[in-house]
């Protein structure tokens, strides 16, 4: 059973704090999926990835090519990823349900910190998560540095 791990961007942005918490699901192993809402945004994302430091260098691609099963990173608007990851790392406000939650070693969801209607988002999946039975943390850099600020 997995986890879902909340983290409140309010110091980094998250073309930067993205590429860090890649960088350690890859390590752990995992094949990750991450899921946006706006196919722009991900091509966005995707070129900021790329242009990365080479010593950095996180494999990726973009869903809909010939070989998404194949990608250890998978940048996705779709519920469904064809790489089958083990983490799921949601953007700007993507869905997440809890046989999801359940189903992975890790679900992480990165929220705007200072987007007041991202903020109110998360609030809703926080609730919704948990109410289900799903395993949560809360995370924030408030502090400049990132810490645990609640569990459930």
């Amino acid at each position: 059973m997995g986890a879902v791990y909340f983290y409140h961007l309010t110091r980094q942005p998250l073309e930067q704090t993205l590429p860090v918490l890649l960088d350690k699901a890859r390590q752990a192993g995992w094949r990750i999926a991450v899921r946006g809402t706006d196919p722009a945004r991900l091509d966005w994302l995707d070129e900021k990835l790329w242009l990365g430091p080479d010593d950095g260098f996180l494999p990726h691609g973009r869903a809909g090519g010939p070989h998404d099963a194949m990608q250890p990173i998978l940048l996705t608007t779709e519920t469904t990823a064809e790489n089958e990851p083990s983490c799921l790392m949601a953007i700007d406000g993507a869905a997440v349900e809890p046989d999801e939650v359940e189903a992975s070693e890790r679900v992480c969801i990165l929220f705007d910190g200072n987007d007041q209607s991202a903020v109110q988002a998360a609030r809703v999946q926080w609730k919704a998560l948990t109410s289900a039975g799903c395993s949560a943390q809360y995370w924030s850099e408030d502090s400049g540095r990132w810490e645990k600020k609640a569990e459930a």
